[in-house]
């Protein structure tokens, strides 16, 4: 063997989402916090992201979680998230797959009923109740980052749309809003390329001209997700409506996205549509659920928000040893447009 480097990963999915978490091949990294450290290996150590999820080793519909020791003395860990094009602050489906790898693989020690943890994102603190049975991580709740509406009802530009009013949020990603029924979507499956089209114009245009930076975080900034939403229907357990979030460089989120829910509760909080404690059952393109709901109303800087809760859960899929021969021409792997499209 001639191998330069070996990465164990832990393959994980999120209703349907994959989310990948590595668990061994990995030190640390250098940086006081999770931010921190999430900075560094966007500046300084990318091979590893580029590695994992780029082409011939992975594929533009997956990220990976790197499990890091935190410096908080209140969080078990920490975890930095990597997507195709980006490192976010926070991700819920991220969250659920990696805590569903840190229980299951006895990481972090498993309770049962109910194994209460705090993980460090770069976004912040995320405490986490995890419902278990027979060793199996049945379920995941996480209590969000602060989360804060930008804009409501703004108008801008969308070349090929003409006049388009969105809403602009915050819910550990930064995203734009729009109405997909306005647009003539359903949010259903055989509507995905056109919603992936059509969603990065829209988030292209939103970025230029809705400026975004999150009032305590400067590092924070700029609109990069882009969520559909459909109509909001009444539910015997609350509120119920789908979503579709358009994940750079184009493709759809499989799962009802964590940080996607969290942005519309905002929201819809700031329209009074829903109350704290009130469920959202927030569906995805494939008809996968999350719950959420908030927890509390907080203020963010100048601005008023929320802290939801988000329920998901998440199945290892297999567990994974990536290597880098000495002799291999793509180190850092490659991309081609047929499926890593380049924003307009």
């Amino acid at each position: 063997m001639n191998f330069k480097r070996m990465i164990n990963v832990v393959g994980v999915h999120a209703a349907g989402e994959r989310n990948d978490v590595i668990t061994g091949g990995v030190l640390d990294v250098p940086g006081n916090t999770i931010f921190d450290k999430m900075k560094y290996l966007e500046t300084q150590a990318d091979d590893i992201r580029k590695m994992l999820l780029q082409e011939p080793r992975g594929s533009v519909t997956q990220c990976v979680n790197l499990v890091l020791p935190s410096s908080n003395p209140e969080a078990d860990a920490g975890f930095v998230i990597m997507e195709s094009e980006f490192y976010p602050p926070m991700s819920g489906t991220n969250t659920i797959c990696t805590v569903t790898a840190l229980l299951e693989t006895g990481m972090i020690p498993m309770q049962e009923p109910v194994t209460r943890l705090t993980l460090e994102a770069p976004g912040g603190l995320v405490r986490v109740e995890a419902q278990c049975k027979d060793g199996k991580c049945v379920s995941v709740k996480f209590s969000n980052v602060p989360c804060f509406v930008f804009a409501l009802d703004k108008f801008i530009e969308v070349p090929g749309l003409g006049t388009l009013k969105v809403d602009v949020s915050y819910g550990g990603m930064i995203y734009v809003l729009a109405d997909a029924q306005a647009l003539g979507f359903s949010i259903s499956p055989d509507e995905a390329a056109d919603l992936v089209s059509v969603g990065e114009n829209i988030k292209a245009a939103a970025a230029e001209q809705v400026p975004a930076v999150h009032p305590e975080n400067p590092e924070i900034h700029t609109i990069n997700q882009t969520l559909f939403a459909g109509p909001v229907r009444d539910d015997p357990e609350g509120k119920r409506s789908r979503n579709g979030v358009i994940v750079s460089p184009g493709r759809l989120d499989r799962s009802p996205c964590g940080t996607g829910t969290s942005a519309r509760l905002a929201v819809m909080h700031a329209r009074g549509q829903i109350k704290p404690g009130e469920r959202l059952i927030h569906e995805s393109i494939i008809g996968t659920e999350f719950i959420g709901e908030i927890a509390e109303t907080l203020t963010i800087g100048d601005r008023q928000g929320i802290r939801p809760n988000i329920t998901g859960s998440a199945w290892i899929t297999g567990f994974h040893q990536y290597v880098l021969d000495r002799t291999d021409p793509f180190p850092t792997g490659f991309t081609l447009s047929d499926t890593w499209r380049k924003n307009k």
